[in-house]
């Protein structure tokens, strides 16, 4: 075999190579922007609440390529105690459904908000809002847009939702109330931090539970959910980031609760569940470790995954809130 020859075959096999690759990219392009456009929206469609999770390879690849049809978070539960809904617009128009409630002690010791997770609604934080009161404290529920009784049919999975915290956090300071504690869930706690960021929030304190570190963080997630482990996981979260960003107005690269959380400077109790596997521990680790403020502490949860921790654990939940509101409260 000449050089001549060799150059050439070298070529040709570089060449398929090059579209190969090619190919793979934009395959990898068009899925990240299906399932970037698909999991922002939500849809009113019942029959996506009882569809069965499936066991097959081939579905579960098909459900990461093209990506999962958002229902929107039904209520289904409502509060056992006395309560008012609350209306709060935002500034683009959307309608933001909540419960006000004042506690049954003889005397209110101040108001904590409360804000669920991703594909959730405020009748699912009920146990943390009853044991709220219980501690002397008002609540505020809210629903995020997209979810529960509140309008709109996209989520920014917590860049535009902190407009939501200040709307809440307005709204009880409207009323009066000097002593505000807020709580979050998940997505929820992303939201609360990057509010109290962006709005320059100080509360008397704040509760995180089980924030995920990033997007990208939370996309691997997902897609170890279906069973795609390791290398699958890090390009997959990177351009779908990418393409959610870009199909709803943000940088999805940007969006990081370690970013968010240098910036508080009010006390704050973060608190994860040790079995987690959406939120990983060591995810958990990054965040508590970016915190600045002075007054911080982290509390896992021995039993727990990716769940309500007071329901998991509530003896140990109410010991572990009731220290953090009793030495941070300053009635």
């Amino acid at each position: 075999m000449n050089n001549q020859t060799l150059k050439n075959k070298t070529r040709t096999v570089l060449r398929w190579v090059f579209w190969v690759l090619l190919v793979q990219l934009i395959l990898l392009n068009i899925s990240a922007a299906l399932y970037a456009w698909k999991f922002t929206h939500v849809y009113d469609d019942p029959s996506l609440r009882t569809n069965p999770s499936s066991r097959n390879v081939f579905v579960k690849t098909w459900r990461l390529f093209s990506g999962p049809r958002q229902p929107r978070a039904i209520l289904n539960e409502y509060p056992a105690f006395p309560f008012d809904t609350v209306t709060l617009t935002t500034a683009s128009g959307i309608m933001i459904d909540g419960w006000y409630s004042k506690t049954d002690s003889a005397t209110s010791r101040g108001t904590v908000l409360l804000f669920h997770g991703l594909m959730s609604n405020k009748g699912m934080v009920l146990s943390e809002a009853a044991a709220f009161r219980s501690f002397g404290y008002n609540v505020l529920l809210i629903d995020f847009r997209a979810h529960g009784n509140s309008s709109g049919n996209t989520t920014t999975l917590g860049v535009r939702e902190a407009e939501e915290v200040k709307l809440a956090w307005d709204h009880i300071r409207g009323k009066g109330e000097k002593n505000i504690f807020i709580w979050g869930s998940s997505m929820g706690a992303v939201v609360v931090a990057k509010a109290v960021r962006d709005y320059q929030l100080q509360p008397s304190g704040i509760i995180l539970e089980m924030p995920f570190a990033s997007l990208q963080t939370h996309l691997r997630a997902r897609a170890r959910a279906l069973g795609f482990q390791g290398l699958p996981e890090k390009p997959f979260s990177f351009f779908v980031a990418c393409w959610m960003g870009w199909e709803r107005g943000f940088n999805g690269l940007k969006h990081k609760t370690t970013d968010y959380v240098q910036a508080i400077n009010c006390p704050v109790l973060l608190q994860y569940g040790l079995k987690d596997t959406y939120v990983l521990n060591r995810e958990t680790d990054r965040v508590f470790d970016a915190i600045h403020a002075a007054d911080k502490k982290k509390v896992g949860y021995e039993n727990a995954g990716h769940e309500s921790l007071q329901q998991n654990d509530p003896v140990k939940w109410d010991q572990e809130v009731i220290s953090f509101l009793s030495k941070h409260d300053p009635n």
